[in-house]
């Protein structure tokens, strides 16, 4: 692992010493590539000249340490390098997940789509609950987010919602609410007050550039039509949402939310896109080794991820077999403890399988 580490730092100071060519400074692309590698080993380069600098001053105490002091320092020198012990191993440790192999999604903005599942009027409700959260939580971090299409019922639920959150990183940790989530609660609607439990899917997709999804014009069949819902006459009125096939997949994406039918296009295509491209990866990843698989993670939805059980006041996350308390906090957008426990689990499990 060191004698990569070392390699890794040769690399970033030849990076350094080829972006400093004055020659380079008229080749922007070449320029451009060389600085966007150079920032992604900065962070390892960076804990790694720590590591090494705790080491150097961990050998000199020993030294120190060995060569004989006087009684009354020994036992201060030992705690010193105790210290120095515990830090040089906590470094160690970082560096470890840095060479961990990367999704090469994780920097791009994310595609979300929640869809009510069981439980009829409250899931719908509780998908509106999800989108709410999401929105907040982006709202706290300066993210933006687009609504791209929604089907929501008489009562402020959503059937469905479909919605692009742009932000660095973005999908590195929405990645993580992929799956079932189901809710345990006593409806509005329900006048005896008898507990339901209802769910709602949340699917989160990366946003695929043109480069990376080759689409054919001709495999797609592009409709029009007017949008339906709430939304001001001009909205209910014009021919303005795009529904566009893809006649070899049968993937659809629609988008309704825009004034505009070229933005509402636009933005159907951007959902089409990552939808094609998930569905790219799936088979992929399908044909990987089982190694490969243990070091990228699967990435699959699985079922019943998450259970929010409101008469306990308790959020119970069950691929970590985590529990908090707070809904209304956790709701409110306030989730970044939820996914750093979840992306610290898939790091473990990545270390176990990589033995770095």
């Amino acid at each position: 692992m060191l004698d990569r580490l070392e390699a890794i730092e040769r690399h970033y100071e030849e990076l350094n010493r080829l972006i400093a060519q004055p020659e380079l400074a008229t080749d922007i692309s070449r320029l451009q590539s060389l600085a966007q590698e150079q920032a992604g080993l900065e962070e390892i380069v960076d804990k790694y000249r720590k590591y090494k600098a705790v080491s150097q001053v961990i050998q000199e105490t020993q030294i120190m340490l060995d060569g004989g002091l006087e009684s009354e320092m020994v036992l201060l020198v030992k705690e010193e390098l105790d210290d120095l012990k515990q830090r040089q191993d906590s470094i160690f440790q970082e560096l470890k997940v840095s060479l961990l192999p990367k999704d090469s999604n994780d920097a791009k903005n994310a595609i979300v789509e929640i869809r009510a599942g069981t439980g009829g009027g409250e899931a719908a409700l509780f998908a509106a609950d999800l989108f709410r959260m999401y929105s907040r939580y982006a709202q706290a971090k300066s993210w933006q987010v687009e609504i791209i299409d929604i089907n929501q019922t008489e009562i402020g639920g959503f059937k469905e919602i479909v919605f692009e959150i742009r932000g660095k990183g973005a999908f590195s940790r929405l990645k993580y609410e992929r799956g079932v989530h189901r809710v345990q609660r006593v409806p509005v609607t329900e006048a005896s007050g008898r507990l339901h439990t209802s769910t709602a899917t949340v699917a989160v997709l990366p946003e695929a550039e043109e480069i990376e999804v080759a689409i054919n014009p001709d495999d797609l069949k592009v409709d029009f039509f007017r949008s339906g819902g709430a939304g001001g006459q001009n909205v209910n009125k014009l021919t303005t949402a795009v529904r566009i096939t893809h006649l070899p997949t049968g993937v659809v994406a629609t988008c309704q939310d825009e004034r505009s039918q070229l933005r509402n296009r636009t933005k159907a295509m951007a959902v089409l896109r990552a939808r094609l491209f998930d569905i790219e990866q799936r088979r992929h990843f399908e044909e990987t080794t089982e190694e490969r698989r243990s070091q990228i993670g699967s990435g699959e939805r699985a079922e019943k991820i998450r259970t929010f059980n409101f008469p306990q006041d308790r959020l119970t996350d069950h691929r970590i077999n985590l529990t908090l308390h707070n809904l209304p906090r956790i709701l409110g957008g306030e989730i970044d403890e939820l996914i750093d426990a979840l992306a610290t689990s898939e790091q473990a499990k990545q270390l176990e399988k990589s033995r770095l």
